[in-house]
Parts: structure tokens; sequence; C-alpha cells
């Protein structure tokens, strides 16, 4: 009995080692997010306490998980008196395989909840599709380099003071020995004990359902509540509820009551054969016949602007082009990731949740702002820096109106500095001849543009010069001048003055603190339309991507068959918009703002009447701000799913 009660010390030493390791990667999370809380909080010792202890607790599931088996296998082992070193040294491989695991994903779970304020999860297998370029994002961005060493440290620590445990261990343990009956039967009970106990751990808690990531939520702050969170366990959770069959589809709400919904939200009564939110759209104007280049920012927050409240000049372009346009101060983006602004802005639709809705074996297809333009005569071109096959781009947007997709693989190999192919500036001075080229025939054009330089891994040209020293605001600064350089090489060319351009983010990204449990700076996005002679105009109506589409058709003068979720926002009015950032949902308006988290089943409710969020009480006004936006995402969802995407009669 005594060998195995010093083999089962062994294992809850490196049980405990291995919570012990886990702790510190939580501190050095929160050294990184520390700026993201505010002051009172941030030094309410209390508060942080709470939630390492809850990590700590969220830590030991994930162990448990990791411990069940030696111990199970050591129980077993010891009842035949067999207590070799080839057992051992198996345990020994075996638990540093397993926690350098975890380590890797406590590691990758800082930078990757400083980008997208969320905890590890099932959206990070998205980016494994594309090996080459999630390595070369990740080799070739420094900042995330001390990551790297953070896992690599903790993993050969572990392995050391492991290997010291176990060596000690086997020097203790090598003599065979007989077991008694007697002894048999403490050691099975001993195991079912100690088994037992490790289940509980897995469990989490007493109680009828086992611990969930709500479990982390004690306070109104988003960082100190998934602080807690064990990225390995909230990545395990969200595989899992991926597969679940309840979540293979939304269940905000029944779809029937969600499309009549949708229907009184946008004033439409459907098209039989189309879908019930279809209308003819008849332009009161004779087409203009303007060309349309529009630029999707890649990560432009509207919290990065002026305008918006930076105090540093990152963008003078951006907001000196801003006064003097048509210009939307509430704008938000339709997700957080670029698919998601791309589809919503393009077709119409909303971002439902995570989903990208461009990938498939079988295409999707939809009509939208492509397959009008170049049903009515314009030549269609998107320019993209990377490969066009990241998330599909080329299949879809080939299948969904543009002729021509400029990517990678037409630029000179000398000209991609990453994983993400070129810089913004070379971009726009490859799109500028083939734009020459198409202006020179007579028709006109629609052309799309998406940089890609404000994304990691930052890379400033040498022949930009910066004003700022911090490498964020540069690639800012970049960005913006990379802008600037294009309309003025543009405004040098005879089709300039026939010409709308467009300016908006994809999405944003996090800017400053996190203000609530889905902070302002991830949606909020600016919307820019330029024209020579435009009368500037700042509009403060409710928008949302979803809205380019119907309201750039208005200003060319084009009638058409619409059939999607966007107003013209220079004739209707949204009473809110409604928005989603992976799995979270939320809707605003002027003075309310309410988020919703299906993953831990709750509901934010803040009062944005000064313009920072504050708490709130659920009220009338939220549950109005809730039937909007799940009206909207389910009713969404429904149409795809009856495919009733294009502007037509399915054939």
């Amino acid at each position: 009995m005594k060998r195995f009660f010093q083999s089962f010390a062994y294992l809850l030493s490196v049980h405990v080692t291995g919570l012990l390791f886990l702790t510190l990667f939580r501190l050095l999370f929160w050294m990184d997010v520390r700026p993201q809380v505010p002051d009172e909080l941030r030094n309410d010792a209390s508060m942080v306490l709470t939630a390492f202890v809850r990590g700590v607790w969220f830590d030991n599931v994930i162990a448990c998980y990791v411990l069940i088996v030696p111990l199970a296998v050591c129980g077993i082992a010891a009842l035949f008196g067999y207590y070799g070193k080839w057992l051992f040294r198996s345990f020994h491989y075996y638990f540093v395989v397993l926690y350098a695991v975890l380590f890797l994903s406590a590691a990758a779970n800082i930078p990757y909840y400083l980008y997208f304020t969320k905890v590890l999860n099932s959206s990070i297998f998205n980016w494994f599709e594309y090996g080459t370029t999630t390595a070369s994002m990740v080799v070739g961005e420094s900042s995330y380099y001390k990551y790297i060493a953070y896992f690599l440290v903790a993993t050969i620590l572990f392995a050391l003071l492991t290997g010291r445990y176990t060596k000690v261990l086997r020097s203790h343990l090598t003599r065979p020995g007989t077991v008694s009956w007697l002894h048999r039967g403490g050691i099975l009970l001993a195991t079912a004990c100690f088994v037992g106990l490790c289940l509980f751990g897995i469990r989490g808690r007493i109680g009828y359902n086992p611990i969930k990531v709500s479990a982390a939520y004690f306070c109104l702050n988003p960082v100190l509540n998934q602080m807690g969170i064990n990225p390995t366990f909230n990545l395990m959770a969200s595989v899992v509820d991926d597969g679940r069959s309840e979540n293979k589809a939304l269940h905000l709400m029944p779809a029937e009551e969600a499309v009549r919904n949708a229907q009184s939200y946008l004033g439409r009564t459907g098209i039989d054969g189309i879908s019930p939110l279809a209308r003819i759209v008849d332009a009161d104007t004779v087409p203009s016949r303007k060309n349309v280049v529009m630029v999707l920012m890649e990560s432009m927050s509207a919290s990065l602007m002026q305008r918006f409240g930076q105090e540093a000049r990152l963008t003078p372009y951006l907001d000196s082009l801003y006064h003097k346009s048509l210009s939307f101060a509430n704008f938000y983006s339709a997700g957080n990731h670029t698919n998601h602004g791309l589809y919503a802005t393009l077709y119409s639709f909303p971002s439902v949740m995570k989903r990208n809705a461009m990938k498939g074996s079988v295409i999707p297809t939809y009509s939208g702002l492509p397959t009008v333009l170049r049903d009515n005569g314009y030549a269609t071109m998107f320019f993209m820096t990377h490969e066009s096959q990241y998330d599909n781009m080329n299949a879809f947007f080939r299948t969904n109106g543009y002729q021509e997709i400029y990517s990678q693989e037409n630029y000179p190999r000398s000209k991609v500095v990453n994983g993400f192919g070129v810089q913004d500036d070379f971009l726009f001075s490859y799109a500028l001849p083939v734009l020459n080229r198409h202006a020179a025939t007579g028709k006109p054009f629609f052309a799309t543009l998406l940089t890609i330089s404000n994304h990691p891994p930052y890379i400033i040209p040498p022949h930009f010069h910066p004003a700022t020293d911090v490498l964020e605001h540069q690639i800012v600064e970049y960005a913006d001048w990379s802008i600037r350089c294009f309309m003025e090489a543009a405004s040098r060319e005879p089709w300039f003055d026939n010409t709308l351009f467009i300016f908006l983010g994809d999405h944003g990204k996090m800017v400053g603190t996190a203000d609530c449990e889905l902070p302002q700076s991830y949606n909020h996005i600016p919307f820019i339309i330029y024209e020579t002679g435009i009368t500037p105009e700042e509009r403060t109506d409710f928008a949302g991507q979803v809205d380019v589409a119907p309201t750039l058709l208005g200003m060319l003068g084009i009638s058409y068959t619409q059939n999607n979720f966007g107003v013209n926002l220079l004739k209707e009015r949204r009473p809110a918009m409604f928005y989603t950032a992976d799995n979270t949902v939320a809707a605003r308006d002027s003075s309310h703002l309410y988020v919703y988290d299906p993953a831990v089943q709750r509901e934010f409710c803040y009062d944005t009447s000064d313009g920072t969020p504050k708490p709130a009480a659920m009220s009338e006004p939220y549950n109005q701000l809730k039937s909007y936006c799940f009206s909207m995402l389910q009713a969404t969802e429904w149409m795809v799913q009856q495919g009733m995407t294009l502007d037509h009669p399915k054939h």
C-alpha cells in the first residue's frame, strides 16, 4: 500500500505542478489585458483574485481530464504489484505531451483575446485550412514571439520538473513485490475513490449540470469574467457545441415569427416565388452610369479616427475625406471577420454568428450589388492582397457577380511580404491601371478593393515614415497614407469625376479598453461616400453593412428586384442596428445596447445615453432590441436554408 500511495503522490505532484503552470499563464494573460480593465477594477485585488480562483477551478477540470487515465492505469498496475520504470516513464511522456498542448492553448489565447476579446474557441479551426498563411502570420509578427517563448519555456521547465519527480519515484519503486488480497482490496477501494474524485473534478461542481463557461462570470467586466475561463476548456466546449444538433441551426425564436417580424420592420410584403422580403425597387431618376470604387479597409474601427475620439492623429486623410463626403456616424459591421463584412456589404445578408457563408463544397449563390451592376452593364472586378482561395473567395465571387478576380497569384513574387500577400499601397498601384483600362472602354465599372495591412503581421514598408512610435498606430497611419496616395493618383485620371468612391471597414478591432461585453470598437466602423461635387453631410441614423448596396443602387438610379435585409439609407430609417461577433449578438439604438451570448445564455443590457455603456436592468427598450436582432438573424437563416437568396425565382 505504501508504494501505491507514493505513486498517487507522484501523480498528484504532477497535477499540482500543471495547475501552477496554468496559473502562471493566467498571470501572463492578466499582464497583457490589464490595460483593458478600468482603473477601479484593475486595482481591486479582491476582484482580480476572484478571477484567478475561478481560473484555477476551470484549470482543474482540464487537469483532471489529463490525470484520470494515469490514475486508473496506476491503480490497475498496483493490483498486480507492478511499479516498473517503464510505467512511470510512460506517464512522464504522457504528461509532457498533453500539458504541452494545454500550454500551447494558454499561450495562443493571449494574442487571440487581445485581437478578438474572446477566449480561444472553435473559430480558430477556420485558420487551419490555410496552414501556410497562418504559419506565416505567426512567424511574421514579432509581437507573437514572446507567446511562442512562453510556450517553449513552460514546456521545457515542466518536462524537467516532472522528469525529476519521476526519477525520484522510480528510485523507491523498482523493487518487485507481492500484493496480498487484503492490500488488493484496499488498493481497489482507494483507486475507486481517487478516480471518483477525479471524475468530480472533471464535472466541476455539485448540481444537476456539470460546469459550464457561465461559471466564470462573476461581475460586469468582460475581461475579468473571461480571464477565469481555461482556453482548452472553452475550445473543447465550443467544438462540442458546434457539433450539437440544436446548434447547427439558430434557435433564437420560431422562424415563422421571425419572418413576420422582419417583414414588419422592413415594410415588405414579399414576392411569390422569390421570398417574403423581396420587393421591386423603382428608381426615381435615370441611371447615372457612374463608376463605383469600393474600398473595404481591414480592421478599420471608427475609434481609430479623430472624428470618433482618437487622440493620436492616425488617419488624417480619412478624417479629412469624412468631412467632405456623405458620411455615417453610427454605422456598424455585420460581424468581426472579413468574410462577414464582404458578405453583408456586397449581398446585404447579415452575418449569422461566426458562420462563413462563402465557404462550402457547393458554392452558394446570391444576388447583390455585384450581380445587379453586372446585369446593368458594369464591368465588375475584385482586388485582394492574398491568395484567391482564401475563404473560398475566388469561387464565391466568380459565382456571384464578379467577372475579374485579382489576387496574390497575379502579383510579382517580390511584392509578397507575408502570408497575406502584398501591402496596401501596391494593391492600389496595381489596381489603378486596370481601372484605367476599363474606363477607356467607355463601359462603367465596379471595383472592390480589400486591404490587409492593418492586420497582423504588421509590416511597415521602408518608404513610409510614420509619425508615431507604436507599431499598431504606425500601421494605421500607413493604411491611411496608402488610401491618400491612391486617391491623389486617381484624381488625375479622366474617370475620377464620374466615380463614386466608397470607404468602409470590413470590421473593427479592439481600440482602448473593453467598455462592455461586446466592445463598440469591434463593430463601429466608418462609412464614407465621396464623389466630386458631393454636398458634405454627416448622417447620424443607425445603419450597417447590409445597407450599403441598396443605398448605392439608389444613388446610381438603378431599378432592381431587392431580396435582402438592407435599406436605402437616403430614403429609409432603421429603428436600431444589429450585429454579431462570433457567437455574440448585439443590437443598439441611440441610448440602449443589448448583448446576448448564447454560449452562456446570458443577456447584458447597457445604457449608452451619455456615450459610455453602463450596466442596466432589462426593460422594454431592451426587449424591443432583442426582438429586432433575433428576428433579423433567425429570418436570415431561414431564407438561406430555403434557398431564397436570389432576386428571381429558382429554376
